[in-house]
């Protein structure tokens, strides 16, 4: 479609000031001299965020891309005066990030296509090129997370995922290493031998390695990758449980920070750890009542063969300190009780309170917003067995993401600066925004933008 497009600001159209004030939403579409207009309303000082930023960027390109409008352009001075209280590089990448996220769609399996998403362009884009080209790395490393995540589960599995990842690191600096099954049981990484049982599929352990300062401190990241969820033997009840594709959003967040990470030649030295399996129940399957031993010695008897994350992720915890890791940070949709606690909107986090902090100013400037969750050292004790050294899951009711953070820490390598991020409340989000109808492609930012802060 061949019609002049701009985005502008309230401020400069005083003769439109009250229709546009007195409009809905935070932008009005209007024709003005034979160009269509996208005029955006005034944003007090106060309630200038970056994430403000991303989220009105992404409701404009899904609206204009919708209309298959082909290009649009925007002043640089009339964007960084509207949003005056902030970084003008910062407001750039914010606006490019949440253009592009918006304009996502997953349609591989869609007959009928949408158009491309359309072309943003700036007056002085010579000024803010490296802007426009980190909004843009930062947009498609999330966008790679949410394939990940919505694909669906016969085309994503644990033998495929190892391919999958191959293949898009393979002209990078990111050095891909993969355990088949036979060096799994090499490795004794029972959790996800066992928990992998009832598949028809092999299990896989993946590390990426990318090192883009070698001097700097080791960072594993720890992704849950479980392809397909069941529940196991303790199956699932549900209308529809299509989304337990997304059980691997963990995964998905790490591989999207790595590939985050390794585009911007970030000065990082990063470790990607990924467990995948898929947790199906079958005549092999793990048993409720059977006791897993660990390498590090620890025996846990399995609960609830539904609680299968924590099983897997104590592996990659337990690989994180023999590869010596100065920081670990595990990421997995790990409890509904983390959503029941925080929402939609929040990931929990779990750890020392200090680094928590950071963790959180970091997230609320990038949009992977998360809150501190305590560790309360008595429900540990309700982690008991009478059979092992303790159990998968707690006798207690309550405290669901607590309790399962609380097994977790029994595996952090000693010595270690160690986070928890429970996401399974964000893994998948409704048409806002820079978000749509699928999932979020949560933690990508968070995890990357958490290691080159701990790396300065």
């Amino acid at each position: 479609m061949g019609i002049e497009t701009k985005v502008t600001f309230q401020t400069e159209h005083s003769g439109l000031q009250d229709f546009v004030k007195n409009s809905v939403g935070d932008y009005v579409s209007l024709f003005v001299d034979n160009e269509l207009l996208i005029i955006v309303k005034e944003v007090k000082a106060g309630n200038q965020t970056y994430e403000k930023i991303r989220m009105l960027a992404g409701d404009i390109a899904r609206e204009l891309t919708k209309r298959k409008i082909a290009q649009v352009s925007v002043k640089n001075e009339e964007l960084f005066q509207a949003f005056s209280a902030l970084d003008e590089q910062k407001i750039i990448i914010a606006f490019v990030e949440g253009w592009q996220l918006g304009g996502y769609s997953f349609e591989s399996y869609k007959s009928k296509k949408s158009a491309d998403v359309t072309t943003l362009t700036f007056s002085d884009e010579a000024a803010v090129k490296p802007a426009i080209i980190m909004g843009r790395t930062r947009a498609a490393a999330t966008a790679f997370s949410r394939d990940l995540m919505n694909e669906i589960p016969s085309t994503l599995n644990p033998e495929s995922f190892p391919h999958i990842l191959e293949k898009e690191f393979a002209d990078t600096n990111v050095n891909v290493i993969v355990h088949d099954k036979q060096k799994l049981q090499e490795m004794q990484m029972n959790g996800l031998l066992t928990v992998n049982r009832g598949s028809k599929y092999d299990p896989a352990f993946i590390e990426l390695h990318y090192e883009g300062d070698a001097t700097k401190p080791l960072i594993a990241l720890v992704g849950k990758g479980v392809t397909f969820d069941t529940g196991g033997i303790s199956l699932k009840s549900g209308r529809d449980l299509s989304d337990m594709r997304m059980d691997m959003g963990g995964a998905a967040a790490v591989a999207g920070a790595v590939k985050l990470l390794a585009e911007s030649n970030a000065k990082v030295n990063v470790v990607g750890l990924i467990q995948t399996v898929e947790n199906m129940p079958d005549q092999h399957s793990i048993l409720p009542g059977d006791i897993i031993t660990y390498k590090n010695g620890h025996t846990v008897q399995v609960g609830n063969t539904d609680a299968e994350g924590r099983l897997i992720l104590a592996d990659g915890l337990i690989r994180s300190g023999e590869l010596q890791a100065e920081y670990v940070i595990d990421i997995a949709t790990l409890t509904g009780a983390i959503a029941f606690a925080l929402g939609p909107k929040l990931g929990g986090i779990f750890g020392e309170e200090e680094l928590l902090a950071e963790m959180k100013k970091i997230g609320d400037e990038n949009g992977d917003f998360v809150w501190p969750m305590p560790l309360v050292d008595d429900y540990d004790r309700t982690l008991k067995s009478n059979y092992a050294d303790f159990s998968n899951i707690s006798n207690q009711a309550s405290g669901g993401s607590i309790t399962a953070a609380l097994f977790l820490r029994r595996f952090v390598p000693e010595s270690t600066k160690w986070i928890h991020v429970d996401m399974a409340g964000v893994m998948e989000s409704k048409e806002k925004g820079y978000y749509g109808n699928s999932a979020t492609g949560f933690g990508a930012r968070l995890l990357a933008d958490y290691a080159v802060h701990v790396s300065k």
